[in-house]
């Protein structure tokens, strides 16, 4: 029973479906339970919330990322079936807390000041939060002082920047240079993404990581964690 109804979450974040009022990608779904209710019906039948996490939620994505790497799935797609797994977090974030479930990991992102694009960087803090990390997400056009000041605070591990524009690209430069100057980089691993950036640029700024898109962005994360470099 328990295997069924992680299945039906996974196949529900497959088809970006959130609640049973959506249609999904294929046709005569609606009706039939989403995301939430799954999840839902889950905690009742006492199924462990990290099982949900890793069997239905992270599943569910590796497939959406194969097809969006197969260029069977496109941005929209991918983003209803993050809002998806982000909904369903909502849900099982204060089961965690309860389980004594330790995160993996702190992580803050942000667009930086410039830029109000922030859909990619939505899209990754789903995906994180999917795959186990504690995620704060400080907005878009923000502040390099404001960057600055959440890690002294935060003290995460790992700091995401992304940006959309070739104009604001040159902000996340002054983010690294600004944690340099306030005795801060050598704590935090920094990571960059965005549709103007290259890893050439992010060694050119001494970023320690490039996610080229969301999936490959918690590819990079896993691996400087697994690193022990986080």
């Amino acid at each position: 029973m328990a295997e069924d109804i992680l299945k039906l979450i996974q196949e529900n974040v497959i088809q970006g479906r959130i609640t049973k009022d959506d249609e999904g990608f294929e046709e005569g779904m609606a009706g039939q339970p989403g995301v939430t209710e799954l999840v839902e019906a889950a905690l009742v039948q006492k199924i462990d919330p990290q099982d949900i996490i890793s069997k239905g939620l992270t599943k569910g994505m590796e497939i959406v990322g194969q097809k969006f790497e197969a260029k069977e799935y496109f941005i929209p797609d991918m983003l209803a079936a993050a809002q998806a797994v982000g909904a369903a977090m909502d849900i099982l974030e204060p089961h965690l807390a309860g389980t004594g479930i330790k995160a993996k990991g702190k992580i803050i992102v942000a667009t930086v000041k410039g830029d109000l694009h922030d859909i990619g960087k939505n899209i990754v803090s789903i995906l994180l939060r999917g795959a186990g990390y504690t995620v704060k997400d400080l907005g878009n056009d923000i502040d390099t002082s404001t960057i600055v000041e959440a890690v002294r605070e935060e003290q995460p591990q790992l700091l995401g920047l992304s940006a959309l524009l070739i104009s604001t690209m040159a902000n996340m430069a002054d983010v690294i240079q600004a944690l340099n100057d306030a005795g801060l980089r050598d704590k935090v691993k920094v990571i960059i993404g965005g549709a103007p950036v290259s890893e050439d640029f992010a060694k050119s700024i001494g970023a320690d990581g490039y996610g080229a898109d969301g999936f490959n962005a918690v590819r990079v994360v896993e691996s400087l964690f697994d690193a022990g470099s986080a």
